[in-house]
């Protein structure tokens, strides 16, 4: 099956990974996000809140788990 050229760079995303994505840039847009830890320096460039964004909701879906297995999905265990 050919993917069409408009799919090619879209990535399956979880809805725990656009909250935090959320979450991170109404932190930017509040003048609250930090880069490193609280005591780093507020961030001020719209780049590097995206990079910041998209790191911590990368982080998130490897703590969910970055891969549903098929049996799993439909709820049935491997004996």
């Amino acid at each position: 099956m050919a993917m069409s050229r408009a799919n090619m760079g879209q990535q399956i995303t979880k809805p725990g990974q656009k909250k935090k994505v959320a979450s991170v840039m109404r932190e930017f847009k509040e003048g609250k996000l930090h880069s490193g830890s609280k005591k780093g320096p507020v961030v001020t460039n719209p780049k590097q809140a995206v990079a910041i964004a998209l790191s911590e909701a990368r982080a998130v879906k490897k703590a969910v788990g970055g891969r549903i297995d098929g049996c799993a999905m439909r709820g049935l265990t491997r004996g």
